[in-house]
């Protein structure tokens, strides 16, 4: 079907389109826009760190595990509320070198914040976060109304 124009059906509205309403569209994308790209003090663009991150989960707990290569784990803050967990904190440059020419630049830096919501309520007491290198590993122990319960079918 390439090259032809979708038509909506007649007295249908933009927001009953699969795709929702195309406001709502033109949000998102204004939204992760302006969370790729930022800009300085000159209007000049820069790319943010917006690292990458893998959410799973067992019978007993969430664990979150979060690419920061290169950072401290003093320069990584890490919240919890109303069961969205946030990660943020800040990836420096390195100092300007005199007499290297960079042919290629492609390592970010800069501050990042990610937040995702978590699939089951957690027990935030008892939340566990290890840096090893490079890799940010969070155990959020579910909470004991989000556990999985076997229930034994009589018969």
């Amino acid at each position: 079907m390439a090259g032809t124009l979708m038509t909506r059906p007649e007295g249908t509205r933009l927001s009953s389109w699969p795709w929702g309403s195309l406001g709502n569209l033109r949000t998102d994308i204004d939204d992760l826009m302006g969370r790729l790209l930022a800009s300085d003090d000159n209007g000049i663009a820069l790319m943010t760190h917006l690292p990458s991150l893998d959410v799973s989960e067992t019978d007993t707990d969430v664990c979150v595990k979060v690419d920061l290569p290169g950072m401290k784990s003093d320069d990584i803050e890490i919240g919890l509320d109303a069961n969205v967990l946030t990660i943020s904190g800040e990836r420096c440059d390195e100092k300007e070198e005199k007499g290297r020419t960079f042919h290629r630049v492609e390592r970010r830096f800069g501050k990042f914040s990610r937040s995702v919501n978590l699939p089951s309520k957690v027990e935030e007491d008892e939340v566990v976060a290890e840096y090893n290198n490079g890799t940010l590993t969070i155990t959020l122990p579910k909470s004991e109304a989000a556990k999985t319960r076997k229930i034994k079918v009589k018969g």
